[in-house]
């Protein structure tokens, strides 16, 4: 299912205004960045977005992309890619209520 969600959208927006939220990064692959954000922050839908414990995974829809582009691009800058031809974005959050974290990762592909 493709996403066009505002809250995934509120949150990366936070993260390029508000660098203090983040506890982590990693570019473990070639194309992703994981993000480590505060659990303190409020989103909306997070129970949804963000679920405890297990992965959700969705594709962010080529409207989001296409409106989002500017945004997307800062954190594909933190990624190992040599080259900007990606045509997907995929979108991987959890909560982890033990690490006091959310977990966003954005994979390229």
């Amino acid at each position: 299912m493709a996403s066009n969600s505002d809250s995934i959208y509120y949150v990366l927006t936070k993260i390029k205004h508000h660098p203090e939220l983040v506890v982590g990064e990693k570019a473990q692959y070639i194309n992703t960045i994981s993000i480590f954000i505060k659990d303190s922050l409020k989103i909306a839908d997070a129970s949804f977005y963000f679920p405890d414990n297990r992965l959700m995974v969705n594709r962010l829809s080529y409207d989001f992309v296409a409106k989002n582009g500017d945004l997307l691009e800062e954190f594909f800058a933190k990624t190992h890619a040599d080259k900007q031809n990606y045509h997907d974005v995929w979108v991987t959050t959890s909560h982890v209520p033990q690490m006091g974290v959310y977990l966003l990762e954005l994979s390229f592909e």
